[in-house]
């Protein structure tokens, strides 16, 4: 068979790890790979409901991607920052007060992050259909390998990862996978991210936060990790904690979506963003998601049917009948992230309400 020639891009150079001792959260690591069989799915369903329940984040390794193909993803997702020219990029920028999507660029300085500070990340959004919008030119010729990435991500990682959500539950094995079905309408999509460094005066009316605490929208995020040190979670002590960079290792987390679905069971994680530790700070920060989203027409409430629930209880957000599709949800949590005037209602925490629900953000 012939050589499949790929469409050639720089190779994106990552910053050294930081060799700063800081305080890192104790994430419990998921092995993939052990997820072959029935009983082995047990096992790790036990594994995996503990670190939900808990951390709320886990890691996962021998996801079946291997380095060089991470790298290739990595060197793919600075395109649309490195080689768009600004005009360009305005021509496709997302319609998030419009319609509620995150599809196309993010612009920096959309966000209010505090004190009148704006953001200074862009990100650049690409739904796993990657036909349902244009794209920038220099971008198109790698929409094959993103496509291939995504359903990648989906049915490789997400949908294993569900499998074992459902077991922690004692709910059928693919009863979170049949809502979340990769040719079915809805929003999971592909995020590349790009962090800049900030000027000494932002990150003083901040107090170095970059993007303040706060939950997903959607069901489960999975992070492929990269280096530079920025992402913290709010572990159950009440502690910030930094998450530590595995090579090749994802990072996955629990969302408001897969809260409400479990009834309470699985929490969304608070996490947040700062300014990376000393030794990496002027480095700009490259990431790479796939934030997944239940199909648009599910209705989100829990799975009452679940033996685990029925013996610990429901929390419910919103009474059953006030539940709102996902469609709904999200486009109202899109619409609102970094635009709404929040509420102070501590020296920490700020609120907004969204369809019914009080979303809480962590200063």
């Amino acid at each position: 068979m012939p050589a499949v020639i790929r469409p050639y891009t720089p190779h994106y150079v990552h910053p050294p790890p930081t060799t700063e001792a800081l305080d890192y959260a104790d994430l419990e690591v998921i092995d993939l790979s052990l997820a072959k069989t029935p009983e082995d799915r047990k096992a790790l369903a036990n594994q995996v409901r503990n670190a939900m329940r808990t951390s709320g984040f886990f890691y996962c390794i021998n996801h079946g991607y291997t380095p060089e193909q991470t790298d290739r993803i990595f060197d793919i997702a600075d395109v649309p920052f490195a080689r768009v020219a600004p005009g360009e990029k305005q021509q496709y920028a997302g319609k998030m007060k419009e319609v509620g999507s995150y599809q196309g660029y993010k612009p920096r300085s959309y966000w209010h992050i505090d004190a009148g500070v704006q953001d200074q990340n862009e990100h650049y959004n690409v739904n796993r259909d990657v036909t349902k919008k244009p794209h920038p030119e220099p971008l198109r010729p790698f929409l094959p390998e993103i496509e291939a990435f995504a359903r990648y991500n989906h049915e490789n990682v997400l949908h294993p990862i569900l499998r074992l959500l459902a077991l922690g539950l004692e709910l059928p094995e693919e009863t979170f996978v049949n809502i979340h079905g990769y040719e079915n309408v809805g929003e999971t999509y592909v995020r590349f991210m790009k962090y800049y460094p900030r000027s000494e005066d932002e990150e003083s009316k901040t107090n170095n936060v970059w993007l303040k605490g706060h939950t997903d929208f959607g069901s489960v995020t999975i992070l492929w990790s990269q280096p530079v040190s920025a992402l913290q979670i709010l572990s159950p002590d009440g502690a910030w904690r930094w998450v530590k960079h595995i090579d090749n290792a994802l990072v996955i987390n629990a969302g408001d979506c897969l809260e409400f679905l479990s009834g309470g069971f699985y929490k969304a994680t608070i996490h947040r963003v700062v300014q990376p530790p000393e030794d990496q700070r002027g480095y700009t920060r490259l990431g790479v998601f796939y934030f997944c989203i239940p199909d648009d027409e599910v209705k989100l409430v829990p799975f009452s049917e679940s033996p685990v629930l029925q013996n610990q209880g429901i929390i419910r957000r919103f009474p059953d009948e006030a539940a709102p599709l996902v469609e709904a949800w999200r486009k109202a949590r899109t619409r609102a992230y970094g635009q709404s005037e929040l509420k102070k209602t501590d020296q920490r925490t700020e609120e907004e309400i969204i369809n019914g629900v009080v979303v809480k953000h962590y200063n």
